[in-house]
């Protein structure tokens, strides 16, 4: 079974401002700051920020399901303000998905505005259908909002 799922955030930040926070490391930073609750804790295991980077993703107590994932960069492109990164371990691996891929695309809206379009794409034995079921855009659509309005509420006092 092959799925897809998809969401537009609007933010009110330029688009060259969020695609810098997002394209590289400052992106786990900032959840590490704002989201630790939310999301989890992020390390960087490995690499720069670029094609390659391995981080690792803690979850916060009492989520279900296993306790951490590691995700690999596997595209970052400047021109269409694309990155993606692919679960390598933990997560959505081990509850038995064949590829789980975000995808996190920075489009303007204009001058002052962003789209950030967070996708999610898998791949998972039919039989496992139930589990696909649970697959969510939601913490990125948080995660959009809430770097969204902490870069604005920056550019402001500024």
């Amino acid at each position: 079974m092959h799925g897809y799922l998809s969401e537009d955030t609007l933010v009110e930040v330029p688009v060259a401002v969020i695609w810098e926070v997002y394209r590289g490391l400052q992106l786990g930073k900032l959840v590490n700051e704002l989201l630790r609750d939310v999301i989890g804790e992020v390390e960087f295991v490995q690499g720069d920020g670029s094609v390659g980077t391995i981080v690792k993703l803690t979850f916060p107590p009492g989520t279900p399901g296993p306790s951490y994932m590691k995700e690999m960069f596997t595209k970052i492109d400047d021109e269409i303000r694309l990155k993606e990164a692919e679960t390598i371990e933990g997560g959505f691996k081990d509850v038995g998905f064949d590829l789980y891929r975000v995808r996190l695309q920075i489009l303007e809206k204009d001058t002052e505005s962003s789209i950030i379009r967070s996708s999610v794409e898998y791949e998972i034995d039919d039989k496992l259908e139930e589990i696909a079921s649970q697959v969510t855009t939601k913490p990125l659509e948080i995660m959009a909002e809430v770097i969204g309005k902490y870069l604005k509420e920056r550019s402001s006092t500024n």
